[in-house]
């Protein structure tokens, strides 16, 4: 009878199997996603200290690396480094940050080990011809002070004039992603051509003292980015306002932002600008990322004319 009882449970267990395996795999999808969203400071912590070390830097010029080849090109004399920074780039390669995969290990006692290369992606995190990456924006968001405006708040363009080492890291990271940024436009955009004076707001060649929201110089085309989404409405249309009167009749304004679609999208670009959205939120209060009506109504609010889209780039 005991026998009789044992290969019934197992009859039952495995009909209980069958029947559920198609909700065990509808449900562990979004399991495992709620787990990965309760720990996940542990990506920008990694991404930062990847940064402080140079990882990103260092794989790039050793092509392909393991854990220990890069660890000898740092000034530790841990004896656990190797390990500790496998587990990290490992973490990475999930994310597809970095590539990740494994070669034989024959001299190495049998085995095999992991080997780590940039990506499409981690390319962006290495410093290029310009000497420039997006590391430093990571670092910025990542610092003390931004992160504290998440507790204390505090306006994005109060806290640099108090802290002249903090408006280095500032402007650094503006920079770098302006440079990166412009770059991308000029492959695709040509409006920049036979145009005398162009006056960049927030961050020109030649530096001219003022107040925007006063007046800003005059010149055939006025070129900013990442202006408009620091500042209320109101403010941005005073500013727009101030442009339209800097510019001749046939002149025009350049802006680049990052455009919130009106209905939800799922990839990498509506992530990021979603989560620029709130760190506006958080930094510069009724800053925000806009829709593209909310652009025309501002546009069309300050008096231009002939508005237009002209070119995409994901580099947010």
């Amino acid at each position: 009878m005991k026998n009789k009882e044992k290969a019934l449970m197992i009859s039952s267990a495995e009909e209980r199997q069958t029947s559920h395996d198609s909700t065990s795999e509808e449900e562990e999808e979004p399991c495992s996603y709620a787990i990965q969203l309760a720990t996940s400071s542990v990506l920008p912590m990694v991404m930062q200290t990847s940064i402080e070390l140079g990882l990103f830097d260092i794989i790039a010029k050793l092509g392909q690396a393991s854990a220990s080849e890069i660890a000898s090109h740092l000034p530790t004399n841990n004896p656990d480094a190797p390990f500790m920074l496998d587990r990290m780039l490992y973490l990475l390669s999930t994310h597809s940050v970095l590539s990740c995969s494994a070669i034989d290990s024959k001299g190495d006692g049998g085995g095999f080990r992991r080997v780590y290369s940039i990506t499409p992606v981690s390319k962006y995190f290495v410093s290029n011809q310009d000497r420039v990456s997006l590391s430093p924006l990571l670092a910025l968001i990542k610092g003390k002070v931004f992160m504290a405006s998440w507790v204390h708040g505090s306006h994005l363009f109060e806290y640099p004039g108090q802290d002249p080492r903090y408006n280095q890291f500032f402007n650094t990271a503006m920079f770098s992603h302006t440079k990166i940024t412009v770059s991308k436009i000029l492959e695709s955009y040509k409006g920049f051509e036979h145009l005398t004076i162009v006056v960049n707001v927030g961050g020109g060649v030649e530096n001219v003292g003022g107040d925007m929201f006063e007046s800003v110089p005059q010149g055939d085309a006025i070129f900013m980015k990442w202006i408009l989404h620091d500042w209320s409405d109101d403010h941005c249309l005073k500013l727009l306002k101030n442009y339209y009167k800097a510019i001749p009749e046939h002149g025009k304004v350049i802006i680049v932002e990052g455009v919130l679609p009106e209905i939800r999208e799922r990839g990498a670009p509506m992530k990021a600008i979603s989560q620029g959205d709130l760190i506006m939120m958080t930094e510069s209060p009724g800053g925000k990322e806009r829709t593209r009506q909310e652009f025309l109504d501002l546009a069309i609010g300050a008096g231009f004319a002939g508005i237009s889209y002209e070119c995409c780039v994901s580099c947010y």
